[in-house]
């Protein structure tokens, strides 16, 4: 496996620009106080609350943390404009983001959105988004459907399941060298995707699959299912003695499923993928020991100990309270991207009347934005260039990075 690099989030010098032409109605997004800087709102998407909040906590405080450090000139120098949090708590349901995404774009003073988090949510609330032309950066989102439908504002700093989940197949088969599979999924629409993604190129592997679903329950998500369910979905799988589950799905519903195989006696390995790469799984499962042993792949890197990785990390427990965690570099540099645009906007001939949604977007599809986690270079699609999906197992009540898959 490749050893893990890390750099710190240097902005790139831009070349010139073609000039935006604008309008009297150019400020449409921003207050602007006549004695002082325009002000705009940078808002964050995600869950907030509910069963899987600390997925969207580990992002949120990264926002927060990039507008602060942006406004105090530590970021990209001394702005001529200022910055705004804002926040939206969808707790990761399709069926609560399409309400959130409409009260964004109903704000005028809104500018840029990072997430939504979820992909099922992102589903839902990316057609309000698009219509109104303002652009959408998830840290998380993988679901590969998401950058088909033609939606010019979407984009994400992580690769898709279409990568992760062939990566995930290929190191349980070729490395773990597990070939007899049960591949479970939560029935959303981020562990449909990625279990279906694995179960399809473990085959193609030469491993033998057995695929059903254990529906999300509804303490943990916007699922169906009772916690009930566990005790003989876990004997379902020792039934059919694989040597490894993969499960398609987020943490908190896999603590429960692993306590319930713990329970079981189930000796096979257990892996999953980003939904379930936190140390929520940990402290979800019971006993938390019975989380030792458990893989989590992510298209997401623990950051490092370069001396930006090392300000961040510092930086964000400072105002969090708590460590950073899964995709919360990844958030901190979706939200530098867009303030990074936002520079590069306000730099041009007319300043900060540049500044406006749909120039936001046009100017997205350009960057090149040096972060902490990658550089962030955006395809037409929305999709970021780059395929880094990295391996975490939870070893001694910690998750650790393997390195790269």
């Amino acid at each position: 496996m490749r050893k893990l690099l890390m750099r710190a989030g240097v902005p790139l010098a831009v070349g010139a620009m073609a000039l935006t032409a604008f309008s009297g109605t150019a400020f449409a997004n921003a207050k602007h106080p006549a004695t002082s800087k325009p002000t705009f709102d940078l808002a964050y998407e995600g869950p907030l609350s509910g069963g899987n909040a600390q997925l969207g906590l580990n992002m949120s405080y990264s926002v927060q943390y990039a507008i602060n450090q942006a406004n105090a000139g530590k970021s990209f120098g001394k702005l001529p404009f200022k910055l705004k949090y804002m926040q939206k708590d969808d707790q990761g349901s399709a069926t609560l983001s399409p309400t959130d995404a409409q009260e964004l774009v109903s704000n005028s003073s809104v500018i840029g959105v990072v997430g939504p988090a979820f992909s099922g949510a992102t589903k839902a609330a990316e057609p309000t988004f698009s219509a109104n032309h303002l652009a959408t950066v998830s840290p998380s989102a993988t679901l590969p459907a998401l950058a088909q439908r033609g939606w010019k504002n979407f984009f994400r700093v992580v690769a898709d399941d279409s990568v992760q989940g062939p990566a995930d197949a290929n190191y349980v088969v070729k490395v773990l060298g597990r070939k007899d599979l049960y591949v479970a999924n939560d029935a959303s629409t981020y562990g449909v995707g990625l279990a279906n993604a694995f179960a399809a190129q473990a085959r193609k592997d030469g491993a033998t699959v057995t695929a059903g679903a254990f529906p999300g329950t509804t303490g943990c998500s916007d699922g169906t299912a009772s916690p009930t369910q566990y005790i003989d979905d876990a004997a379902t799988v020792v039934n059919k003695h694989p040597g490894l589950l993969f499960y398609g799905g987020y943490y908190c519903d896999l603590g429960l499923l692993v306590s319930a195989l713990h329970k079981a006696d189930f000796k096979g390995k257990i892996f999953s993928g980003d939904g379930s790469d936190s140390t929520a799984l940990i402290s979800g499962t019971n006993p938390h020991s019975a989380a030792n042993g458990v893989y989590a792949s992510c298209a997401c890197a623990v950051v490092g100990n370069s001396k930006g990785d090392k300000a961040f990390s510092a930086g964000f427990k400072k105002l969090a309270h708590f460590p950073v965690g899964i995709y919360s570099a990844e958030a901190f540099d979706a939200a530098n991207t867009i303030i990074y645009e936002l520079k590069i906007l306000s730099s041009h001939k007319g300043g900060v009347k540049n500044i406006t949604r749909q120039n936001v977007v046009n100017g997205l599809h350009k960057i090149l934005y040096h972060g902490l986690t990658k550089t962030i270079k955006f395809k037409s699609d929305g999709n970021i260039s780059g395929t880094d999906i990295y391996v975490n197992q939870v070893k001694a009540g910690k998750l650790v990075q393997l390195g790269l898959e």
